[in-house]
Protein backbone atom coordinates (compact mmCIF):
# COMPACT_ATOMS: atom_id res chain seq x y z
CA UNK A 1 0.00 0.00 0.00
CA UNK A 2 1.33 3.43 -0.84
CA UNK A 3 1.77 6.23 1.66
CA UNK A 4 -1.09 8.24 0.19
CA UNK A 5 -3.50 5.37 0.72
CA UNK A 6 -2.34 4.83 4.29
CA UNK A 7 -2.98 8.48 5.18
CA UNK A 8 -6.69 8.23 4.42
CA UNK A 9 -9.24 10.90 3.56
CA UNK A 10 -10.70 13.66 5.70
CA UNK A 11 -13.77 15.58 4.55
CA UNK A 12 -15.43 18.25 6.67
CA UNK A 13 -17.73 20.46 4.57
CA UNK A 14 -20.97 22.39 4.87
CA UNK A 15 -23.12 23.91 2.15
CA UNK A 16 -26.68 24.95 1.35
CA UNK A 17 -28.59 24.45 -1.89
CA UNK A 18 -31.90 26.24 -1.46
CA UNK A 19 -33.54 24.62 1.56
CA UNK A 20 -31.25 21.57 1.40
CA UNK A 21 -28.28 21.62 3.76
CA UNK A 22 -25.27 19.30 3.64
CA UNK A 23 -23.12 18.84 6.72
CA UNK A 24 -20.32 16.25 6.49
CA UNK A 25 -17.48 15.36 8.82
CA UNK A 26 -15.89 12.11 7.62
CA UNK A 27 -12.67 10.21 8.13
CA UNK A 28 -12.43 7.57 5.37
CA UNK A 29 -9.92 4.81 4.59
CA UNK A 30 -7.25 5.41 1.96
CA UNK A 31 -7.95 2.16 0.12
CA UNK A 32 -10.96 0.06 -0.81
CA UNK A 33 -14.52 1.04 -1.71
CA UNK A 34 -16.49 3.43 0.48
CA UNK A 35 -20.19 3.37 -0.47
CA UNK A 36 -22.28 6.49 0.10
CA UNK A 37 -25.71 4.91 0.59
CA UNK A 38 -29.14 6.41 1.16
CA UNK A 39 -32.45 7.30 -0.43
CA UNK A 40 -32.75 9.80 -3.27
CA UNK A 41 -32.22 13.32 -1.97
CA UNK A 42 -30.09 12.25 1.01
CA UNK A 43 -27.09 14.24 -0.23
CA UNK A 44 -24.87 11.47 -1.65
CA UNK A 45 -24.17 13.11 -5.02
CA UNK A 46 -23.79 16.57 -3.46
CA UNK A 47 -21.16 15.12 -1.12
CA UNK A 48 -19.25 13.65 -4.07
CA UNK A 49 -19.45 16.92 -6.03
CA UNK A 50 -18.06 18.84 -3.04
CA UNK A 51 -15.13 16.42 -2.75
CA UNK A 52 -14.47 16.78 -6.47
CA UNK A 53 -14.59 20.58 -6.30
CA UNK A 54 -17.57 20.71 -8.70
CA UNK A 55 -19.55 22.41 -5.95
CA UNK A 56 -17.78 24.90 -3.72
CA UNK A 57 -18.60 24.24 -0.10
CA UNK A 58 -17.21 25.69 3.11
CA UNK A 59 -14.76 23.48 4.97
CA UNK A 60 -11.73 21.23 4.69
CA UNK A 61 -10.84 18.36 2.31
CA UNK A 62 -7.62 16.36 2.55
CA UNK A 63 -6.67 13.37 0.38
CA UNK A 64 -3.62 11.67 1.84
CA UNK A 65 -1.21 14.47 2.67
CA UNK A 66 -2.64 16.80 -0.01
CA UNK A 67 -5.01 19.53 1.16
CA UNK A 68 -7.51 20.27 -1.60
CA UNK A 69 -9.46 22.83 0.36
CA UNK A 70 -9.26 24.71 3.64
CA UNK A 71 -9.89 28.22 4.94
CA UNK A 72 -6.95 29.62 2.97
CA UNK A 73 -7.16 28.01 -0.46
CA UNK A 74 -9.31 26.00 -2.87
CA UNK A 75 -7.78 23.68 -5.48
CA UNK A 76 -9.94 23.82 -8.65
CA UNK A 77 -11.37 20.58 -9.94
CA UNK A 78 -9.02 20.36 -12.94
CA UNK A 79 -6.02 20.45 -10.59
CA UNK A 80 -7.29 17.70 -8.28
CA UNK A 81 -5.82 14.26 -8.96
CA UNK A 82 -9.20 12.58 -9.26
CA UNK A 83 -11.31 10.72 -11.79
CA UNK A 84 -15.09 11.00 -11.85
CA UNK A 85 -17.40 8.40 -13.40
CA UNK A 86 -20.95 9.67 -13.93
CA UNK A 87 -24.24 7.82 -14.43
CA UNK A 88 -23.89 8.23 -18.18
CA UNK A 89 -20.68 7.08 -19.86
CA UNK A 90 -20.31 10.33 -21.88
CA UNK A 91 -17.73 8.92 -24.26
CA UNK A 92 -16.48 10.94 -27.23
CA UNK A 93 -18.83 9.76 -29.98
CA UNK A 94 -16.37 10.36 -32.84
CA UNK A 95 -13.61 8.30 -31.20
CA UNK A 96 -13.15 4.55 -30.92
CA UNK A 97 -13.00 2.92 -27.49
CA UNK A 98 -9.20 2.79 -27.87
CA UNK A 99 -9.00 6.51 -28.62
CA UNK A 100 -11.34 7.29 -25.71
CA UNK A 101 -9.23 5.47 -23.14
CA UNK A 102 -6.00 6.98 -24.53
CA UNK A 103 -7.40 10.51 -24.28
CA UNK A 104 -6.58 11.05 -20.61
CA UNK A 105 -3.61 8.67 -20.55
CA UNK A 106 -1.62 10.72 -23.05
CA UNK A 107 -2.10 13.88 -20.99
CA UNK A 108 -0.37 12.36 -17.97
CA UNK A 109 3.45 12.64 -17.94
CA UNK A 110 4.99 9.18 -18.34
CA UNK A 111 6.71 9.38 -14.94
CA UNK A 112 3.34 9.99 -13.22
CA UNK A 113 1.43 7.14 -14.85
CA UNK A 114 0.43 4.56 -12.22
CA UNK A 115 -1.88 2.47 -14.43
CA UNK A 116 -1.02 1.27 -17.91
CA UNK A 117 -3.42 0.79 -20.81
CA UNK A 118 -2.99 -3.00 -20.85
CA UNK A 119 -3.83 -3.16 -17.13
CA UNK A 120 -7.06 -1.17 -17.50
CA UNK A 121 -8.08 -3.13 -20.61
CA UNK A 122 -7.51 -6.40 -18.77
CA UNK A 123 -9.29 -5.35 -15.55
CA UNK A 124 -12.38 -4.22 -17.45
CA UNK A 125 -12.39 -6.85 -20.18
CA UNK A 126 -12.63 -4.40 -23.07
CA UNK A 127 -9.95 -5.83 -25.35
CA UNK A 128 -12.44 -7.08 -27.95
CA UNK A 129 -14.19 -3.73 -28.31
CA UNK A 130 -11.31 -1.26 -28.67
CA UNK A 131 -11.89 -0.67 -32.39
CA UNK A 132 -15.59 0.08 -31.96
CA UNK A 133 -17.19 3.50 -31.60
CA UNK A 134 -19.59 4.16 -28.68
CA UNK A 135 -22.72 3.67 -30.81
CA UNK A 136 -21.57 0.08 -31.43
CA UNK A 137 -21.27 -0.70 -27.70
CA UNK A 138 -23.91 -1.81 -25.21
CA UNK A 139 -24.65 0.34 -22.17
CA UNK A 140 -22.52 -1.86 -19.94
CA UNK A 141 -19.65 -1.85 -22.45
CA UNK A 142 -19.74 1.94 -22.72
CA UNK A 143 -19.56 2.28 -18.95
CA UNK A 144 -16.62 -0.13 -18.74
CA UNK A 145 -14.77 1.97 -21.34
CA UNK A 146 -15.62 5.12 -19.37
CA UNK A 147 -14.19 3.59 -16.19
CA UNK A 148 -11.01 2.55 -18.04
CA UNK A 149 -10.67 6.09 -19.41
CA UNK A 150 -11.01 7.49 -15.88
CA UNK A 151 -8.44 5.10 -14.40
CA UNK A 152 -5.88 5.88 -17.08
CA UNK A 153 -5.57 9.43 -15.79
CA UNK A 154 -3.79 7.76 -12.80
CA UNK A 155 -5.99 9.47 -10.21
CA UNK A 156 -5.31 9.73 -6.49
CA UNK A 157 -8.97 8.90 -5.89
CA UNK A 158 -11.83 7.51 -8.02
CA UNK A 159 -15.32 8.97 -7.59
CA UNK A 160 -18.27 6.99 -8.99
CA UNK A 161 -21.75 8.51 -8.98
CA UNK A 162 -24.32 5.72 -9.40
CA UNK A 163 -22.42 4.26 -12.37
CA UNK A 164 -24.93 1.43 -12.86
CA UNK A 165 -28.19 3.35 -12.45
CA UNK A 166 -28.64 4.01 -16.18
CA UNK A 167 -28.11 0.33 -17.09
CA UNK A 168 -30.71 -2.40 -17.50
CA UNK A 169 -30.62 -5.52 -15.33
CA UNK A 170 -28.58 -7.60 -17.78
CA UNK A 171 -26.01 -4.83 -18.24
CA UNK A 172 -25.63 -4.48 -14.47
CA UNK A 173 -24.98 -8.22 -14.15
CA UNK A 174 -22.46 -7.98 -16.99
CA UNK A 175 -20.43 -5.16 -15.46
CA UNK A 176 -20.47 -6.23 -11.78
CA UNK A 177 -17.66 -8.83 -12.05
CA UNK A 178 -15.39 -6.17 -13.56
CA UNK A 179 -16.13 -3.76 -10.72
CA UNK A 180 -15.31 -6.54 -8.26
CA UNK A 181 -12.02 -7.09 -10.09
CA UNK A 182 -11.23 -3.38 -9.69
CA UNK A 183 -12.07 -3.62 -6.00
CA UNK A 184 -9.24 -6.10 -5.52
CA UNK A 185 -6.78 -4.54 -7.98
CA UNK A 186 -6.82 -0.82 -7.19
CA UNK A 187 -4.50 0.72 -4.63
CA UNK A 188 -6.49 3.94 -4.46
CA UNK A 189 -9.70 4.80 -2.58
CA UNK A 190 -13.00 4.58 -4.44
CA UNK A 191 -15.97 6.66 -3.29
CA UNK A 192 -19.09 5.01 -4.72
CA UNK A 193 -22.54 6.60 -4.60
CA UNK A 194 -25.49 4.22 -4.78
CA UNK A 195 -29.01 3.58 -3.53
CA UNK A 196 -28.75 -0.14 -4.35
CA UNK A 197 -28.26 -2.55 -1.40
CA UNK A 198 -27.05 -5.15 -3.89
CA UNK A 199 -24.20 -2.92 -5.12
CA UNK A 200 -23.23 -2.21 -1.51
CA UNK A 201 -23.16 -5.95 -0.76
CA UNK A 202 -20.98 -6.68 -3.80
CA UNK A 203 -18.48 -3.86 -3.54
CA UNK A 204 -18.35 -1.88 -0.30
CA UNK A 205 -15.72 -2.17 2.42
CA UNK A 206 -16.87 0.97 4.23
CA UNK A 207 -20.44 2.27 4.46
CA UNK A 208 -21.47 5.91 4.82
CA UNK A 209 -25.22 5.98 5.49
CA UNK A 210 -26.77 9.35 4.64
CA UNK A 211 -30.12 10.97 5.32
CA UNK A 212 -31.26 14.59 4.79
CA UNK A 213 -27.75 15.86 4.11
CA UNK A 214 -26.13 14.37 7.18
CA UNK A 215 -24.22 11.22 8.03
CA UNK A 216 -26.17 8.70 10.12
CA UNK A 217 -23.28 6.23 10.25
CA UNK A 218 -19.77 5.69 8.90
CA UNK A 219 -17.85 2.49 9.45
CA UNK A 220 -16.79 -0.95 8.18
CA UNK A 221 -19.57 -2.65 6.23
CA UNK A 222 -20.39 -5.57 8.55
CA UNK A 223 -20.26 -3.47 11.71
CA UNK A 224 -22.48 -0.75 10.25
CA UNK A 225 -25.03 -3.15 8.74
CA UNK A 226 -25.62 -4.74 12.15
CA UNK A 227 -26.06 -1.56 14.17
CA UNK A 228 -29.40 -1.56 15.97
CA UNK A 229 -29.73 2.24 16.05
CA UNK A 230 -29.97 2.65 12.26
CA UNK A 231 -33.07 2.49 10.02
CA UNK A 232 -31.55 -0.18 7.72
CA UNK A 233 -31.94 -2.72 10.53
CA UNK A 234 -35.71 -2.93 9.97
CA UNK A 235 -35.56 -3.67 6.24
CA UNK A 236 -36.93 -7.04 5.13
CA UNK A 237 -33.51 -8.09 3.81
CA UNK A 238 -31.56 -6.78 6.81
CA UNK A 239 -28.47 -8.82 7.51
CA UNK A 240 -24.73 -8.81 7.08
CA UNK A 241 -22.08 -9.37 4.42
CA UNK A 242 -19.02 -11.36 5.49
CA UNK A 243 -15.71 -11.51 3.64
CA UNK A 244 -14.61 -15.14 3.52
CA UNK A 245 -12.29 -17.63 1.81
CA UNK A 246 -13.20 -20.99 0.29
CA UNK A 247 -11.17 -23.53 2.29
CA UNK A 248 -12.78 -26.88 1.45
CA UNK A 249 -14.84 -28.45 -1.33
CA UNK A 250 -17.31 -31.22 -0.43
CA UNK A 251 -17.88 -32.62 -3.90
CA UNK A 252 -20.41 -35.31 -2.93
CA UNK A 253 -22.90 -32.66 -1.78
CA UNK A 254 -21.83 -29.82 -4.10
CA UNK A 255 -20.92 -27.63 -1.12
CA UNK A 256 -17.94 -25.54 -0.06
CA UNK A 257 -16.74 -24.48 3.35
CA UNK A 258 -16.17 -20.75 3.66
CA UNK A 259 -14.06 -19.41 6.51
CA UNK A 260 -14.56 -15.91 7.86
CA UNK A 261 -13.04 -14.15 10.84
CA UNK A 262 -14.24 -16.21 13.78
CA UNK A 263 -15.92 -19.16 12.10
CA UNK A 264 -16.97 -20.98 8.95
CA UNK A 265 -20.14 -21.88 7.06
CA UNK A 266 -21.19 -24.29 4.34
CA UNK A 267 -22.61 -22.84 1.12
CA UNK A 268 -23.43 -24.17 -2.32
CA UNK A 269 -20.42 -24.72 -4.54
CA UNK A 270 -19.95 -21.77 -6.93
CA UNK A 271 -17.22 -23.58 -8.86
CA UNK A 272 -14.43 -21.29 -7.63
CA UNK A 273 -11.02 -22.63 -6.54
CA UNK A 274 -9.88 -23.29 -2.99
CA UNK A 275 -8.40 -20.10 -1.58
CA UNK A 276 -10.70 -17.83 -3.59
CA UNK A 277 -12.08 -14.84 -1.67
CA UNK A 278 -15.86 -14.49 -1.72
CA UNK A 279 -18.59 -12.61 0.10
CA UNK A 280 -21.37 -14.29 2.05
CA UNK A 281 -24.74 -12.67 2.65
CA UNK A 282 -26.49 -13.84 5.82
CA UNK A 283 -29.97 -12.41 6.42
CA UNK A 284 -31.33 -11.77 9.90
CA UNK A 285 -34.46 -13.81 9.14
CA UNK A 286 -32.31 -16.86 8.30
CA UNK A 287 -30.75 -17.26 11.75
CA UNK A 288 -32.31 -18.89 14.81
CA UNK A 289 -30.86 -19.13 18.33
CA UNK A 290 -30.65 -21.97 20.85
CA UNK A 291 -29.21 -22.31 24.34
CA UNK A 292 -27.56 -25.66 23.53
CA UNK A 293 -26.12 -27.16 20.32
CA UNK A 294 -28.97 -28.86 18.48
CA UNK A 295 -28.74 -32.31 16.88
CA UNK A 296 -31.13 -34.05 14.52
CA UNK A 297 -31.74 -30.92 12.44
CA UNK A 298 -31.44 -30.06 8.76
CA UNK A 299 -29.41 -26.96 9.63
CA UNK A 300 -25.69 -27.58 9.11
CA UNK A 301 -24.27 -24.18 10.11
CA UNK A 302 -24.41 -24.18 13.92
CA UNK A 303 -21.88 -22.05 15.81
CA UNK A 304 -21.42 -20.63 19.32
CA UNK A 305 -22.09 -16.91 19.57
CA UNK A 306 -22.32 -14.15 22.14
CA UNK A 307 -25.30 -11.81 22.52
CA UNK A 308 -24.17 -8.19 22.20
CA UNK A 309 -27.34 -6.13 22.02
CA UNK A 310 -31.12 -6.39 21.73
CA UNK A 311 -33.19 -3.84 19.84
CA UNK A 312 -36.60 -2.92 18.47
CA UNK A 313 -37.92 -4.11 15.12
CA UNK A 314 -40.61 -2.60 12.90
CA UNK A 315 -43.42 -4.79 14.32
CA UNK A 316 -43.95 -5.04 18.11
CA UNK A 317 -44.05 -8.86 17.92
CA UNK A 318 -40.47 -8.93 16.63
CA UNK A 319 -37.08 -7.85 17.85
CA UNK A 320 -33.52 -7.76 16.55
CA UNK A 321 -30.50 -9.25 18.25
CA UNK A 322 -26.89 -8.44 17.41
CA UNK A 323 -24.61 -11.41 18.02
CA UNK A 324 -20.92 -11.98 17.45
CA UNK A 325 -19.27 -15.18 16.21
CA UNK A 326 -15.60 -14.76 16.97
CA UNK A 327 -15.01 -11.18 15.85
CA UNK A 328 -17.72 -11.17 13.16
CA UNK A 329 -21.09 -9.51 13.90
CA UNK A 330 -24.42 -10.94 12.69
CA UNK A 331 -28.00 -9.76 12.99
CA UNK A 332 -30.85 -12.04 14.10
CA UNK A 333 -34.60 -11.40 13.74
CA UNK A 334 -36.87 -13.32 16.10
CA UNK A 335 -40.08 -12.92 18.07
CA UNK A 336 -40.19 -11.22 21.43
CA UNK A 337 -41.72 -14.43 22.77
CA UNK A 338 -38.64 -16.40 21.68
CA UNK A 339 -36.25 -13.83 23.16
CA UNK A 340 -38.16 -13.93 26.44
CA UNK A 341 -38.25 -17.75 26.51
CA UNK A 342 -34.49 -17.92 25.97
CA UNK A 343 -33.92 -15.09 28.48
CA UNK A 344 -31.61 -13.37 26.06
CA UNK A 345 -29.37 -10.61 27.41
CA UNK A 346 -26.03 -9.03 26.48
CA UNK A 347 -23.09 -11.28 27.27
CA UNK A 348 -25.06 -14.53 27.13
CA UNK A 349 -23.63 -17.42 25.10
CA UNK A 350 -26.00 -19.00 22.58
CA UNK A 351 -25.82 -21.24 19.52
CA UNK A 352 -26.55 -19.57 16.19
CA UNK A 353 -28.24 -21.77 13.60
CA UNK A 354 -27.82 -20.31 10.12
CA UNK A 355 -30.47 -21.74 7.79
CA UNK A 356 -29.29 -20.21 4.54
CA UNK A 357 -26.06 -18.66 3.30
CA UNK A 358 -25.88 -16.90 -0.08
CA UNK A 359 -22.64 -16.41 -1.97
CA UNK A 360 -22.73 -12.99 -3.57
CA UNK A 361 -22.08 -13.42 -7.29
Amino acid sequence: MNRHAADGIHVSVRTSLGQFKLDLDLQLPGRGVTAFFGHSGSGKTTALRCIAGLHRAEGHIRIGEQVWQDADHFVPVHQRALAYVFQEASLFAHMTAQQNIEYGYRRIPAAERKIEIDQAVDWLGIGQMLSRTPDKLSGGERQRVAIARALLTSPRILLMDEPLSALDHNSKREIMPYLEELHDALDIPVLYVTHSPDEVAHLADQLVLMEDGRVLANGPLAETMTRLDLPIRTEEDAGVVLDSIITERIEQWHLVRCEFTGGSMLARDPGLPIGHRIRLRVLARDISLALEPVTGTSIQNIMPATIEELGEDKHPALMLVRIRIGTSPLLVRLTRLSANSLQLEPGKTVWAQVKSVAIIE
